[in-house]
């Protein structure tokens, strides 16, 4: 198996690098009470993330707990300290808001020149993305040179490691740019992640190479590297290191192609069984026209790349589009309405700029054969609309309320208004896109009194043994929580490595018939005529009154 070990430390520490101010610059945070609460073996919880420059102190005064609370309820705290963007669980005790200053990071120290020795031999500090080839290239050098000159024994590299550059003999190749684009790709070395207990590669069955790129807008050579692609890429990482524990010999060779650069070839793309990335639609597009037709790409974040697999036999869309989760929500309202006594309301903003999105539903809903009524009005009409609401609402039966808007401000107001009606006893279930669970303002106890239904692309369910499992192997190895491209990463390397390992270069068709339900993501694969691939997986979960978010097996 090949990855890669000079970029692990830089993702690590890549997030802290830039966020440093001086003391004097110190500025009081405050810490903000969630209004998010999950219940966890019987016990209710706030959700609480950690923000930048945040303490256990604050955040224990903010909610009025002691540190051991929050110990005991999140043992890797105690153990490995507070780190931001970290998910805390905490006792619900009486509410109490503070807002606490807290220390700020330090400086980040200044980048350190490469020096040079009395005998004219350079100090190379080994760069998170380089390995011995590319060093002995920008020095023009020999690889056994620079292994004789250092002592080493082995390939292996760590960043920021010095290596004795000895003098060149002949002509000095000139410096390539410090960035991942100046290579034909980075090859990912197995030999630089260690694990005791890895499989035998002698002892697997068969041919069970893979030859995978990975392509992600990373910004290497900038100030700020992007964060979402890093996390993705330990994900990647995550699923490399696993095929490698089953015998699986992976290459793989990770390319920058931030600002649409596209440094890959085409003889690369054609040795390969399969590629992940670019993000965007505009970098996909582009690459499918450089790609071989028999190299399949696969589409990893952007839902707005599905038109793609219309065009393309050879592209795969990851997400779940827009239409399937509208599709998807409908038929859950078909599956769970009971009478027709029943009422069905779709309700929309007045002049909203997603009205054409309602008008989607409207059709989906009419195909499926369900009854429904539509009721709209601007954000300025939300004190006056009861009345007309209870007019078209059952007393006698469930009212399922289909809101079609992404609109915070219009969604708040509705759910507002539903949860009076509540207090009224009328029986209501409300239905939305997934992103209203993600509106800041909103308050979720509404959404739990609603009994929200929500089908989505994402989400993760952390009472899943396979899911805190994932969780524990990515804090020994990054000392840091997986965010949800990490997550996805990690899927979507899963997925494909394993049937690509399994089949070679026929792997492609068992993707309408391999259905994985993997951490973050379903993967259920259906042909686009005569095109690609598209995703239509997707995860149903509920807001209950007891304060529970469950998934909904389908």
């Amino acid at each position: 198996m090949k990855h890669i070990l000079h970029i692990l430390t830089f993702l690590l520490l890549a997030t802290s690098a830039y966020t440093g101010i001086s003391a004097q610059d110190y500025t009081p945070v405050p810490v903000t009470v969630s209004k998010e609460k999950v219940r966890v073996d019987g016990k209710l919880f706030y959700s609480h993330i950690v923000l930048e420059r945040q303490t256990l102190y604050s955040i224990c005064k903010a909610y009025d707990v002691t540190m051991e609370q929050i110990y005991e309820a999140n043992p890797a705290v105690k153990a490995e300290g507070l780190k931001k963007n970290a998910v805390l669980l905490i006792p619900c005790p009486e509410k109490k808001a503070v807002q606490q200053e807290e220390k700020a990071p330090e400086q980040p120290a200044k980048a350190k020149k490469e020096k040079r020795s009395d005998k004219k031999q350079t100090i190379h500090t080994v760069k998170w993305y380089e390995d011995l080839d590319v060093i002995a290239e920008k020095y023009g050098v020999s690889v056994e040179a620079i292994m004789q000159a250092n002592g080493l024994t082995g390939r292996k590299l760590s960043r920021r490691q010095k290596l004795v550059i000895p003098e060149a003999t002949g002509t000095t190749v000139p410096a390539a740019a410090d960035t991942l684009a100046v290579a034909d790709g980075l090859s990912a070395n197995a030999d630089s992640m260690e694990n005791d207990n890895r499989t035998d590669p002698a002892s697997a069955v068969g041919d069970r190479n893979v030859n995978a790129v990975l392509m992600l807008p990373f910004n290497a050579s900038g100030e700020k590297p992007r964060n979402g692609s890093i996390d993705f890429y330990c994900g990647t990482l995550m699923a490399v290191k696993q095929a490698g524990d089953s015998g699986v010999d992976v290459e793989l060779s990770v390319y920058d192609v931030e600002g649409g650069v596209l440094p890959v070839t085409r003889e690369r793309l054609d040795a390969a069984d399969i590629v992940i990335g670019p993000i965007s639609a505009g970098d996909l597009s582009r690459l499918m026209v450089k790609c071989p037709s028999e190299t399949f790409v696969v589409s990893p974040l952007d839902h707005k790349a599905e038109y793609l697999g219309k065009q393309y036999a050879n592209f795969i869309q990851a997400p779940t589009s827009s239409l399937t989760l509208y599709e998807d929500l409908a038929g859950w309202i078909k599956e769970e309405r009971q009478s027709a006594e029943e009422k069905v309301i779709v309700v929309y903003e007045k002049g909203a700029r997603n009205i054409e999105e309602a008008g989607i539903m409207n059709t989906i809903l009419e195909k499926d054969g369900i009854a429904f009524s539509t009721f709209s009005y601007s954000i300025l009409e939300g004190r006056d609309i009861q009345e007309s609401l209870m007019g078209m609402m059952s007393t006698e039966a469930a009212n399922r309320i289909l809101v079609m808007s992404e609109s915070e401000a219009f969604v708040n107001d509705m759910v507002r208004n539903l949860n009076l009606l509540i207090h009224e006893d009328y029986d209501i279930v409300l239905y939305g896109p997934s992103k209203i669970r993600n509106f800041e303002t909103i308050e979720v106890d509404n959404l739990h009194n609603t009994n929200f239904h929500t089908s989505l692309a994402y989400h993760v369910d952390y009472d899943r043994k396979d899911v805190r499992d994932f969780i524990s192997r990515y804090r020994a190895l990054f000392n840091t929580e997986p965010t949800p491209y990490a997550f996805q990463g990690y899927d979507i390397a899963s997925y494909f490595l394993k049937i690509c390992s399994e089949s070679g270069r026929e792997w492609k068709n068992r993707l309408e018939t391999d259905r994985e339900a993997m951490l973050q993501t379903d993967f259920s694969f259906e042909k686009v005529e005569n095109g690609g691939y598209v995703n239509t997986g997707v995860r149903r979960i509920i807001y209950g009154p007891d304060y529970s978010i469950t998934e909904i097996p389908r």
